[in-house]
């Protein structure tokens, strides 16, 4: 009797891991398009929106909505900032650490920050350097009933999705690329 072996469990300690994480560090920008659709117990349907995501090494990016409303998070120096329309919210992020893992699993993960990844989550890496996934599990209890778990994956030094699960069933998942001018 043969049976199909079952799919390789992820690992903490890989050397594709370390190859993931420095041709990600090795990367200065990013302009890729992006779609995001959320799935909210509260609503009927998903939300979706589509826009434009920049990186700047190390630490700054920023989301620009483009559909269905304009809007821009940005997030340098730890801080987040929400604009829409002539309204505009900032944040501290050192103030909420619960937000960490919706923000800084993509930061780092953008920046090949491994450091920082395993600081804030419990890294799980699967595949090769063709095909790769992180899952990352936040180690603060707080922000871990907030977020159970981020995925991402990708391919070499590009992502191409991260989903967040939310500890209450909501989750989000946000689709990378294509890469786009400057």
């Amino acid at each position: 009797m043969c049976c199909a072996a079952p799919p390789a469990a992820p690992q903490t300690d890989t050397p594709a891991l370390e190859q993931v994480m420095q041709l990600l560090a090795a990367r200065r920008h990013g302009h890729l398009a992006f779609t995001e659709v959320q799935t909210l117990a509260m609503l009927d349907r998903p939300l979706e929106s589509s826009g434009e995501l920049l990186y700047d090494a190390p630490d700054r990016l920023e989301q620009r909505t483009l559909k269905p409303r304009p809007q821009t998070l940005t997030l340098a120096n730890g801080v987040l900032t929400a604009a829409r329309g002539r309204s505009t919210h900032t944040v501290e992020l050192a103030a909420h650490p619960q937000l960490a893992p919706l923000i800084e699993g993509l930061r780092a993960t953008l920046a090949g920050d491994r450091a920082a990844l395993e600081r804030i989550f419990v890294v799980k890496f699967g595949g090769d350097l063709a095909d790769w996934t992180l899952q990352l599990t936040p180690r603060d209890p707080a922000a871990l009933r907030i977020v159970s778990e981020v995925r991402i994956a990708g391919s070499s030094a590009a992502l191409k999705s991260v989903q967040i699960l939310q500890a209450d069933g909501d989750h989000t998942l946000i689709t990378l690329g294509p890469e786009l001018d400057p």
